[in-house]
């Protein structure tokens, strides 16, 4: 399966290109393919033959298929918002909520954070664990959060400690989201950001739950929309 890249300003100009480029990974040509689907945020934006899904559908789809039948609560984190998705054990969508919009902790944000801190995303993780005494993070909005953490780095506070204390922030506004409804066990976390190991201690910390991450993360919402596609 081809890496997850951002296609930047230019999504649909490069939407063919991505789609051949993946076909001949697999040694197949665009008249194999039996049906399309799209999802997310430019869903409605390329033209042509094929099924559209909204992601939360798409999401709850993939998540309860990829954990074999066994999510009842999904936590998204998406590169523009955060969900908690309630499920019924038949897969059926019972439930969510999502994040402010202006709210930190999605997976743009944490690109920002990475920028402002010259270290890469997928360093996030083990530079996290290593810290006992994380920063206090109190932005709720990402512009504010990416100020304060400039004005913690101008204090010479470590990288490392501001990274854990912008997990431990993304944990507590999930666990607000998630505390305020019925959330069932057993727990799923997906998104690109689920790959960090330092962002899932803290969900599990802030939940005092156990949470398991679907294999291949990112891709969840993308399979419930094939799948979606698949059974029309």
């Amino acid at each position: 399966m081809e890496k997850s890249r951002a296609h930047g300003a230019g999504p649909v100009a490069d939407c063919g290109p991505s789609d051949r480029r993946r076909l001949q990974g697999i040694g197949r040509t665009p008249d194999a393919l039996a049906a399309a689907a799209f999802t997310g945020y430019g869903k409605g934006l390329v033209n042509g033959a094929g099924k559209i899904i909204d992601e939360v559908s798409a999401n709850a789809l993939g998540a309860f298929l990829l954990s074999k039948g066994k999510a009842r609560t999904v936590i998204n984190i998406g590169g523009q918002d955060v969900k908690v998705i309630r499920l019924s054990a038949t897969g059926r969508l019972l439930d969510f909520k999502m994040n402010d919009k202006c709210a930190a902790g999605t997976g743009r944000f944490f690109e920002v954070a990475a920028r402002i801190l010259d270290t890469p995303v997928d360093s996030f993780g083990k530079l996290g664990l290593a810290v006992s005494d994380p920063v206090n993070i109190n932005s709720t909005c990402a512009v504010f959060a990416e100020s304060e953490i400039v004005s913690l780095m101008a204090k010479g506070i470590g990288k490392e400690r501001i990274i854990q204390g912008l997990h431990e922030s993304i944990a507590r506004r999930i666990a607000g989201l998630a505390g305020s409804r019925d959330m069932e066990d057993d727990f799923y976390l997906d998104g690109g950001s689920a790959n960090n190991s330092g962002l899932l201690a803290a969900i599990e910390e802030e939940l005092c739950r156990d949470v398991h991450v679907l294999p291949l993360p990112q891709f969840t919402v993308a399979y419930g929309a094939a799948m979606s596609a698949a059974e029309r």
